[in-house]
């Protein structure tokens, strides 16, 4: 069976974000947290900006720049710096597991600000996934392990604000141009730890080089781009399912790349917050058997703008990674990014999709 090229976008992007777990680790032999935090986008945001006007990018609304304000802060810069500064002492396939559980929070502050319903599958996902993360947080038996798990949570907090923060940007801009803008203003708020970046950049060896310029290539710029591809053209369940791969596929990468073997604890928990995630975009079934569609609908990477006329209210669920952002995260960071379940509708060709996360 002759696998089509969406399918083969969805697989790269799910190598992609796995893959920045581990590169952060190398990376970080060289650059440190401050100076990785910043050369990673600093190199996507190059490559962003050099492939936007080839992708339709447009210059956002004056309106609409303290919420892209808010995505940069959170799902680029904060996140960033805190999931650099906790794969100090945490492994990297460990670390990913934290990550996955970005979309509870996400949800949980969509019923806090914008009403959104919280049914009872999603109470008993969201309490599955932080259970899961409190036993990866204690699964390391020393307090440094503990301290660095907990601020790779924090990270986990800090990206599904972002997915959060996206939602109302989505009813006006494609995923890709909420992504671009995100990545441009996060590189700039982290402008203060340039001489890090710089000195990095000028001391550190090979390998820590090719991992820093590859997380800012690979997962940040190119994972959006292939993202967005893939979710155009394949099935909202289709593009979500795979990112549940993620933490997996970073686990293997992590074994083959740097030797890290995570404890069974941390697989037990990682394992707990993934089937909690699970339940929390776990859609109900009408009747007939087909899905309930969610109250609040948006657009996903690639869709076009919504006319002028479109309903306001008509916003994305938030659901990972990634981080974007990894990820950056981005994709799993957002470098796990997290996906929205949300529905196309501007142009004939859209399919169901989520939004592009950051890892």
């Amino acid at each position: 069976m002759k696998l089509s090229k969406a399918v083969w976008a969805l697989a790269l992007t799910v190598f992609a974000w796995a893959s920045a777990f581990p590169a952060i680790r190398v990376g970080l032999e060289g650059f440190g947290v401050a100076g990785l935090s910043l050369a990673r986008l600093m190199v996507a945001s190059v490559a962003l900006a050099v492939a936007a006007p080839f992708l339709g990018v447009r210059i956002p609304r004056r309106q609409d720049l303290p919420m892209i304000v808010l995505c940069g802060l959170t799902g680029m810069s904060a996140y960033q710096v805190l999931l650099n500064w906790g794969e100090v002492n945490v492994p990297a396939g460990t670390a990913s597991l934290l990550i996955a559980v970005a979309p509870v929070f996400s949800v949980l502050l969509a019923a806090a600000f914008l009403g959104e319903q919280i049914t009872r599958l999603k109470v008993i996902g969201s309490v599955a996934a932080i259970a899961g993360a409190a036993v990866i947080a204690v699964a390391g038996g020393h307090a440094e392990y503990t301290t660095s798990a907990w601020v790779v949570l924090a990270a986990a907090v800090v990206q599904g604000v972002y997915h959060f923060a996206t939602k109302p940007l989505l009813v006006r801009y494609t995923g890709l141009e909420v992504a671009c803008y995100a990545m441009w203003a996060g590189t700039f708020f982290l402008l203060p730890l340039l001489p890090q970046m710089v000195h990095g950049f000028a001391t550190a060896s090979t390998a820590p080089l090719l991992s820093t310029v590859f997380l800012g290539l690979f997962p940040s710029a190119v994972g959006f781009v292939v993202w967005g591809y893939a979710v155009a053209r394949l099935s909202m369940a289709s593009s979500t399912a795979a990112l549940y791969l993620v933490p997996p596929v970073a686990l293997v990468v992590a074994y083959l790349w740097l030797d890290e073997v995570p404890s069974p604890l941390a697989l037990v928990g990682g394992v707990l917050g993934i089937a909690g995630v699970a339940l929390i975009n776990r859609r109900p079934r009408r009747a007939d058997g087909g899905e309930v569609a969610g109250k609040a609908t948006g657009r996903h990477a690639t869709d076009r703008p919504r006319p002028a006329n479109g309903h306001a209210a008509d916003h994305a669920n938030g659901h990972a990674n990634g981080h974007a952002t990894d990820h950056s995260g981005h994709a799993n960071g957002r470098d796990r990014m997290d996906a929205s379940s949300c529905q196309g509708t501007g142009h004939p060709a859209e399919r169901k999709g989520p939004p592009a996360g950051f890892k």
